[in-house]
């Protein structure tokens, strides 16, 4: 599909539409205030999601396979969509609408794909899947699901680490710099005693509290972590800028070089606006240093600014809303973010016209990549750590059906064929889909690397019962993030459906077993 810009109609509506099929990870832990008493005698303030900032990314329309047979998109791990349904859930609300992408919810969770060996070609493989019949809509849902290689611990390559801490006045709160602390403590419980740690922080003004240091003086790093305050404005450019001096200063040829920024996610002093951040940002990305962004709190997210600047400087966008869920993302999450195992990951399927009437691409409606940038590699696309997986999920109308369309949804792309484009694809396939990186270790001119698979009619399944357990998973979080987002491909009959497959899967992981505590409590939230 080329890359278009979409307005939602109806309040966001991040296509999760999982509509024509049926069917995510979280650390649990309420996070709702104790009701104590404040001083004099006060409760203190009920805590609340309303000065968080989102922009709505709008809702992906079906596409007339005969118009454009093209769906391309830059891949996405980022969490933090799903860690914020967490902490609000867990706080006795409901996400904004704006704050739900249909991808990070799906992404959330572990699902068995077959993962490469060591010898393998490519650092990932390749996993498609179907079924028809999805929540009684006529439609079909397509899965495909990219599973990357996880080296072991001993393969690691050195790191130089720099924390980027916001302790500015608003980080006092016991749900942000204390967890903060907590989480760079436990990070370096996973790192060798040879990687580097600087910690640079930023307030009013910005300072290094710890030149790059060794690992193994553990207790120096630690006493500067614990040492940390919070006070003042937000000077986060100044910041930025600095990290990414200590991190030249110390920068590992061949290594980890990386910023993990800690904020509760806006600035105030100096440049601050989104597009001022990403100009600092995307200078640094070429220099091999990369970013991640994790915020803290409520009621002061700017995760537009912080989904931007992770997505340029090649990293993820994470939440972080307790203890809990600190100690599990520096122990479960760290290391693979920092350590990458495919670049610029970039997917596109073609679709058989002759099998497939439109299709709809549930997610991802800021990753859209155009066609034609497809094999360009100056395009960037996506990161992929070690042992990501990466789902998306397409809603299908096969060939002899009729194209759903409810109230308010977008309107479908249709018209005459968008280009002259050979045909790559076999007669009896539904879809092909190719992806395209570019390796570890490639110099930085190499050409990008492809790979492709396709899907044959035969292997699309009748329904969603018949469906393997994860396809039944994905397919049910997404209709929950659709309904959370009022997306007009939204479904409440569906409800029944989900409560189904997550009464059915509760206890298969950890994961999906907080899950089934969280849509409890937002399906009473949902109301009648």
């Amino acid at each position: 599909m080329t890359n278009r810009s979409f307005s939602s109609t109806a309040s966001i509506a991040v296509v999760c539409a999982l509509l024509g099929a049926t069917g995510c990870g979280g650390f649990g832990e309420s996070a709702k205030s104790s009701g104590a008493p404040g001083p004099g005698g006060a409760l203190p303030p009920a805590p609340s999601n309303a000065g968080d900032k989102y922009v709505a990314v709008g809702t992906n329309p079906f596409v007339s396979t005969a118009h454009d047979p093209l769906s391309t998109f830059a891949v996405d791990v980022d969490t933090a969509s799903y860690d914020i349904f967490r902490r609000d859930v867990n706080l006795g609300m409901l996400p904004q609408p704006a704050s739900v992408r249909l991808e990070e919810y799906v992404n959330d969770f572990a699902y068995d794909y077959p993962a490469p060996a060591a010898t393998d070609p490519d650092p990932f493989k390749i996993t498609l899947g179907a079924a028809g019949g999805m929540f009684d809509r006529g439609t079909a849902l397509l899965r495909v699901g990219i599973q990357a290689f996880d080296p072991p611990p001993s393969a690691k390559r050195p790191a130089n680490l720099v924390f980027l801490v916001d302790v500015s006045g608003s980080m006092q709160s016991e749900d942000k710099l204390p967890l903060v602390q907590r989480l760079l403590r436990d990070t370096l419980e996973i790192l060798a005693p040879t990687d580097l740690v600087s910690v640079v922080t930023y307030a009013g003004d910005v300072r290094v509290r710890l030149a790059p240091t060794p690992v193994s003086q553990s207790s120096q790093i630690v006493a500067v972590i614990d040492g940390l305050s919070a006070g003042g404005s937000t000077y986060g450019a100044g910041g930025l800028t600095l990290a990414y001096d200590q991190a030249r200063l110390a920068f590992i040829d061949g290594g980890i070089n990386h910023i993990v920024l800690c904020t509760d996610g806006d600035f105030n002093v100096g440049p601050s606006s989104t597009d001022e951040l990403l100009a600092i940002v995307k200078q640094q990305r070429d220099s091999g240093i990369t970013l991640t962004a994790l915020g803290f709190g409520i009621g002061n997210l700017n995760d537009q600014m912080m989904e931007a600047i992770s997505d340029a400087g090649n990293g993820v966008y994470g939440m972080i809303s307790s203890a809990m869920q600190a100690d599990r993302y520096a122990a479960e999450r760290m290391l693979s973010t920092l350590v990458h195992v495919a670049n610029n990951m970039k997917v596109q399927l073609q679709f058989n016209p002759a099998r497939v009437l439109a299709y709809r691409l549930l997610g991802y409606e800021d990753r859209a990549v155009a066609d034609s940038d497809f094999r360009n590699d100056k395009v960037d696309g996506g990161e992929v750590g070690a042992g990501h997986r990466v789902t998306a999920l397409y809603e299908l109308v096969l060939a002899g059906t009729a194209i759903p369309m409810p109230d308010g949804a977008p309107e479908v792309l249709q018209g005459p064929p968008v280009g002259d484009l050979p045909p790559d694809i076999g007669g009896d396939d539904v879809v092909r889909v190719s992806v395209r990186y570019q390796a570890i270790g490639d110099a930085a001119d190499a050409p990008a690397r492809e790979v492709g698979v396709s899907l044959p009619a035969g292997a699309v399944g009748a329904n969603l019962a018949a469906a393997d357990a994860d396809l039944r998973w994905a397919a049910s979080v997404a209709a929950f993030a659709e309904i959370l987002k009022q997306s007009p491909f939204a479904d409440r009959n569906a409800l029944t459906v989900i409560d189904g497959v997550v009464s059915e899967q509760a206890t298969r992981d950890a994961d999906r077993t907080e899950f089934a505590q969280l849509y409890a409590n937002a399906r009473r939230l949902l109301g009648p």
